[in-house]
């Protein structure tokens, strides 16, 4: 037998060793950690390193953030656009031509968007800016205000008179000609980055199935037919909810400009275009437009008011119960308050994009845990 302090006990004190005494690895990582804290400047080193590495990192992310949301961006085009491509190949159409046929015919949109109705909406930009405190001033003699009791016209004179204080404040003008030079500035950058959005959206749709294939590489061997079946499914659902979203918002935008010019209400192109980007929200973009869109119109006529919020009830319901479940029939169900979670978080992080790829972030996310996590937990007895 081995002697008590020969090469059995030694090797059975040795950390990880089946007969370890935990008391004692339990006074060696002590001993360990006071080790640390006798060399203050070793310990004070590291730290500092790892603060200015981070600071180094973060500094490098805000300065590339553009270019990230421009991959970002064409990565969420692309896959919006593969299902079009795919229909097209069905068809017996080349991959290489679908894509052609697809990029033309958005080019075609956009060029009627600039020539066709972005003029008419800067204008009415001015217009309605120029019309807001003529308006403010001709409440007091509009019908409807002359129909209130004394009191309600009191309540309404003492917030007419607060919101012309706030309009003609130094302060406010400031703001507004800051928020016009912004929007410029902004104009003019997208500009610059949507040529890099369309090259690389060109390419993310040309090489789309590589990139899978690529994918799939990376994956053991047996796990690859699964993880092409569930990619597949998620690039399935992201084109189909970013082709429904834009589609929706399209169809609210035309009706917004329909409506307009058949209440005779003012600025059409303007609030279609407004239309179109607030309902790109999921669920409450469209009563959020519906809110906005009837308390402007009170500005011009409460019966033009009336008729407006009436009518777009309407299509809001027809939406909800006919329009959506069709136009939306491959997307992945999602809970009302994800959908407004994801809604907000993509806005504030990324502002009307980060909306538009908040529904497809989240329906990938749901689809991963119901088809990946929950399974694994299930075998877990």
């Amino acid at each position: 037998m081995p002697k008590p302090g020969g090469q059995h006990d030694r090797m059975a004190d040795l950390p990880g060793r089946p007969h370890a005494d935990p008391a004692l690895r339990g006074r060696r990582g002590i001993a360990a950690i006071a080790a640390a804290i006798d060399k203050p400047l070793v310990t004070g080193f590291l730290v500092t390193v790892g603060v200015l590495g981070a600071l180094l990192l973060g500094s490098a992310f805000t300065s590339i953030s553009t270019i990230l949301l421009s991959i970002v961006l064409a990565l969420f085009l692309a896959l919006g656009l593969d299902p079009i491509v795919r229909l097209l190949e069905r068809h017996r159409v080349k991959r290489g031509a679908g894509i052609a046929i697809v990029f033309g015919a958005f080019v075609l949109l956009f060029v009627g968007f600039l020539v066709f109705l972005l003029p008419p909406v800067l204008a009415q930009v001015g217009q309605l800016v120029q019309s807001i405190p003529r308006a403010v001033a001709g409440v007091p003699d509009s019908e409807w205000f002359a129909q209130l009791n004394p009191d309600s016209q009191a309540a309404v004179r003492d917030a007419l008179d607060r919101l012309a204080e706030w309009i003609s404040s130094p302060s406010t003008i400031a703001l507004l000609g800051g928020g016009v030079l912004a929007v410029g500035i902004g104009i003019v950058s997208a500009v610059s980055a949507g040529f890099v959005v369309v090259a690389l959206t060109l390419y993310f749709l040309a090489s789309m199935e590589a990139m899978k294939l690529a994918l799939y590489a990376l994956a053991p061997a047996h796990s690859r037919p699964r993880l092409s079946e569930l990619t597949e499914r998620v690039t399935s659902s992201v084109g189909s909810a970013l082709i429904g979203s834009v589609i929706l918002s399209s169809l609210n935008a035309a009706t917004v400009f329909v409506l307009h010019l058949l209440i005779g209400l003012p600025f059409p192109a303007l609030m279609a275009v407004i239309a179109f980007v607030i309902t790109l929200i999921p669920l409450f973009g469209s009563v959020i437009f519906w809110v906005l869109a009837t308390a402007l119109a009170l500005f011009s006529s409460p019966v033009q008011a009336l008729l407006f919020a009436v009518a777009y009830l309407v299509y809001i319901q027809l939406e909800s119960y006919v329009i959506s479940p069709r136009v939306m029939n491959r997307a992945i169900s999602i809970p009302a308050a994800l959908v407004l979670i994801g809604a907000l978080v993509g806005g504030t992080l990324m502002g009307v994009i980060g909306v538009l790829v908040a529904l497809p972030i989240m329906a990938s996310i749901l689809l991963i845990i119901r088809e990946v996590v929950v399974p694994r937990q299930d075998l877990k007895v």
